[in-house]
């Protein structure tokens, strides 16, 4: 579901005063915890004047969600009423962002008031123990709450969970106590056996599976092959490689990796080499197989090549991509494989990736000033304005000056994290400690960390008073900040300023709709769509075509036209019709109040 539709039966539900129901608000509580956004939710979480637990557990979810842990935090300690769900949902948020010491805090504090977990409630705990002892300790506590450790699920969890930590012992100790064991079971003990050193054993438990008449799956042969490779057994992996051809697993990535490995391992690069070849797959498991082998092999050339053909299939290198290159030893060969990373480092960034991004950086042997800046930035538009500043400082500290770029980046980050003191410094600093004059750039960071800190006043001084003409990202910031504090007249007079500089953008146009909808101003809504469709969507687009075949395709903002295919056109023009019929019709039951469009 669309966050518009939604918000439409939203506003039909505020009609007919529906909101009232705590029931009915809950469900559109948990649709805008799905599909809209945290002020959104908050709003209808407010409107519910009863809320019962369910209330307050969905508004909990939507707060770890969004990362805001502490927040949520706060609310679990405010809540009148806590379920098993309230305590699952901050175990789950604090594990799932890392703080699994906190995260076990609650699930202590759960059983003093008397709360019995659940079956989810260990789950999470085990997908995330980090240490031996958290393990034992949750383990312990299993039995001591009279968790049947027989069932399969929760068996293969726990050698699961052992295996990860390394102690083969007992996962091995659970697997035999269980009275019922599955694929699964033999998987994740020979997968523990493989990664904690112990291959031959791994192997052994392979050939007990097979004599039980288990039938193995992909992720059993590709643990075998792991184990043959870190053996350096070539013999036994042939024979496990043979019996994967005639069980067709092959074409399976994730045991053509395993392959590669091995004959990598054994010095046979050709038919590495070849087992790629012939899985003409393009698959980021695959390729850093192959690079890897490359690597170890030392044709490091061979690696560059693959990992440049990588970036033009669109496979997005991963931090063992990266370990690869980074490996090259070649002088020549390392400052291309440097300019790649730094290139995949700026991409992680911009992807969201920046556990990636920062071990690139920390990695580096040699920094220069794009890096840095490329680091600081992606810091701060990441959610992590505290870290991005501490780069900075730790950029002072090695003597190194910043640029325009580093400072629009502080900035940035400033106003992400709200650091309103510490930003008017840095810009009041700028030219006066660094000779560096405020641009536009600068400007507008500024301005938005006013409006982010509700300072309108302040930012309309600086607009006022900066040497330069205002951008539209500037009018921007000041328009979301006017919606969200309730200023309609405000709204209305920057939204107007917006449509002068940036006639094509649908911002101003979709704040406006949502104001005077929140409003039920249903005539307003409806002309501000109309104008919005008119100056907006009616507006020439460019073209672009493409000749298949004997037709020619031509595309057009939202239209497609034809020449030379009958088919396509007549497609082309009902589907046009279609959405413009459903425009027209949705606009006038909003205005009506009908259920019908």
């Amino acid at each position: 579901m669309e966050g518009s539709s939604l918000q439409i039966l939203h506003g039909k539900l505020l009609k007919l005063g529906f909101n009232k129901n705590t029931f009915l608000g809950n469900c559109y509580l948990d649709l805008y915890s799905k599909f809209g956004t945290k002020i959104d939710a908050f709003k209808v979480f407010d409107e519910i004047p009863y809320k019962n637990v369910v209330s307050w557990n969905i508004w909990l979810k939507v707060l770890v969600q969004s990362g805001d842990v502490h927040c949520a935090r706060q609310l679990f300690d405010e809540m009148p009423e806590r379920d098993v769900v309230s305590w699952n949902s901050m175990i789950s948020g604090y594990a799932s962002y890392g703080l699994f010491e906190n995260a076990l805090g609650v699930f202590l504090e759960m059983q003093k008031y008397g709360i019995r977990p659940s079956g989810y409630t260990y789950s999470i705990l085990v997908s995330y123990v980090e240490f031996a002892f958290h393990g034992k300790e949750i383990h312990g506590n299993m039995l001591r709450n009279g968790v049947d450790l027989s069932n399969v699920v929760v068996g293969n969890s726990l050698i699961d969970m052992y295996g990860k930590l390394g102690i083969v012992d007992y996962a091995t100790g659970v697997f035999l106590a269980m009275e019922t064991v599955d694929v699964i079971s033999w998987n994740s003990l020979i997968s523990s056996c493989c990664k904690s050193g112990y291959e031959d054993t791994a192997l052994s438990y392979f050939s007990l599976m097979r004599a039980c008449k288990y039938s193995p799956d992909e992720f059993t042969m590709s643990s075998v092959l792991i184990g043959c490779s870190n053996l350096r057994s070539l013999e036994k992996g042939k024979q496990i490689l043979c019996l994967c051809v005639k069980m067709g697993f092959l074409c399976n990535t994730i045991v053509s990796s395993a392959a590669i490995d091995l004959f990598s391992n054994c010095n046979r690069i050709e038919d590495s080499a070849r087992i790629f070849k012939d899985s003409n797959i393009w698959d980021t498991a695959l390729c850093n197989s192959m690079l890897s082998s490359y690597a170890l092999n030392s044709l490091e050339e061979n690696a560059l090549r693959l990992f440049v053909l990588t970036l033009r299939k669109n496979i997005r290198p991963t931090e063992f991509t990266l370990s690869c290159i980074l490996s090259c030893t070649q002088p020549s060969l390392w400052i291309w494989g440097f300019k790649l990373i730094l290139w995949a480092s700026n991409m992680y960034c911009k992807y969201g990736l920046i556990d990636s991004a920062t071990n690139i950086f920390n990695d580096l042997l040699t920094r220069d000033l794009i890096s840095w800046n490329t680091m600081i930035f992606g810091l701060a538009i990441n959610g992590e304005p505290t870290k991005s500043l501490n780069l900075y400082y730790e950029l002072l500290e090695l003597s190194g000056q910043p640029d325009r770029i580093t400072l629009t980046a502080l900035l940035l980050a400033c106003s992400y994290g709200g650091f309103v003191d510490e930003g008017r410094s840095i810009f009041s600093l700028m030219e006066e400690e660094y000779g560096i004059t405020p641009g536009i750039e600068h400007y507008t960071c500024v301005v938005g960390m006013m409006t982010r800190a509700g300072k309108l006043k302040e930012a309309g001084d600086i607009l006022q008073n900066m040497p330069h003409e205002p951008n539209s990202e500037m009018w921007e910031s000041i328009l979301l900040a006017c919606d969200i504090y309730g200023d309609l007249k405000a709204t209305e007079k920057v939204a107007g300023k917006i449509m002068e500089l940036t006639p094509e953008s649908s911002l101003p146009y979709l704040v406006l709709a949502q104001v005077y909808e929140s409003r039920g101003r249903w005539e307003s809504l409806v002309r501000v769509r109309k104008e919005m469709k008119e100056r907006i969507e009616n507006k020439v687009a460019s073209y672009s075509w493409i000749s298949v075949r004997s037709s020619v395709i031509m595309y057009q903002a939202n239209q497609i036209l034809s020449c030379g295919s009958k088919d396509i056109g007549i497609y082309s023009t009902l589907r046009l019709l279609t959405e413009d019929t459903w425009d027209r019709g949705l606009c006038q039951s909003v205005a009506t109040g009908s259920n019908s469009c």
